[in-house]
C-alpha cells in the first residue's frame, strides 16, 4: 500500500468529499451495535479521525498509514493514533471489544487482507466483535459498478468473495448487503459484516 500524489490524501479534501455519506455508510453498524457500551476500540484505517467522535466514551486507538491524516486526527480529537502500514503489522495490546474496519480492505490485495484479518482475530476480546464495511463490485453493469472500478482502491470484490474472506477468520453474526447513494440513485454497493473470533 503506497501513498502517492492524490488530493484525497489531504485531510480536509477527504473529509469534504466523504461528508455527505459518512453516517449513511455506517447505518448498518449503528443498527447492530450498542456504541455506548463499547469499552476498547481499534479503528483500522481511521483516516483523519472520520469516525472517532462516535467513540467518545471508550478507550480508542486509530491506525492509518497516512501521516497527514494521523497528524490532523491527533490535533482535532486528542486521542491515541498510530501511523503504521498495517499490511506489515503493527503493535497493539489485545482485548478490543470493538474493531472497526471501514472501507480499507478494497485497497489491499487478498494476501495482505488475509494477514490483516488474521491479526485482528487475535486482538479481539472474548466478547468482542469486528465490524467491517466494504465496497462491493457489482456483477451487473451499472453506475455502482463503474464507480467501483474508478475507486482509489484497486480491490473491490464481489459479494461472495467478501463473505468467503471474512468467514475464513471470523464467525459471522451479520453479513448484510446495502446500497449507498443519493437522490434515489445507487452509487455504491456496500457490505456490512459483524463477526466474532473463531474458536482456536
Amino acid at each position: 500500500m503506497r501513498l502517492g500524489v492524490n488530493p484525497m490524501e489531504h485531510p480536509l479534501v477527504y473529509l469534504a468529499l466523504q461528508a455527505p455519506f459518512v453516517d449513511k455508510k455506517l447505518a448498518p453498524m449503528f443498527a447492530h451495535s450498542e456504541l455506548a457500551a463499547v469499552q476498547r476500540v481499534l479503528d483500522l484505517g481511521c483516516g483523519p479521525g472520520t469516525n472517532t467522535h462516535h467513540f467518545d466514551g471508550a478507550d480508542y486507538l486509530g491506525v492509518d498509514i497516512n501521516e497527514r491524516y494521523v497528524d490532523y486526527a491527533r490535533r482535532r480529537h486528542r486521542r491515541d493514533f498510530l501511523v503504521a502500514d498495517i499490511t506489515k503489522g503493527f503493535e497493539a495490546e489485545k482485548g478490543f471489544d470493538f474493531i472497526l474496519v471501514n472501507s480499507l480492505l478494497h485497497h489491499i490485495d487478498t494476501p495482505g487482507a488475509r494477514r490483516i484479518l488474521s491479526r485482528l482475530q487475535t486482538l479481539l476480546s472474548d466478547e468482542g466483535h469486528v465490524h467491517i464495511l466494504e465496497l462491493v463490485r457489482p456483477a451487473a453493469p451499472s453506475i455502482a459498478r463503474l464507480l467501483a472500478r474508478w475507486d482509489r482502491g484497486e480491490f473491490p470484490r464481489p459479494l461472495a468473495e467478501w463473505q468467503e474472506l471474512f468467514e475464513e477468520h471470523f464467525e459471522p453474526v451479520i453479513f448484510e448487503w446495502y446500497p449507498l447513494g443519493a437522490l434515489g440513485v445507487t452509487l455504491w454497493h456496500m457490505v456490512y459484516f459483524k463477526g466474532r473470533a473463531r474458536a482456536a
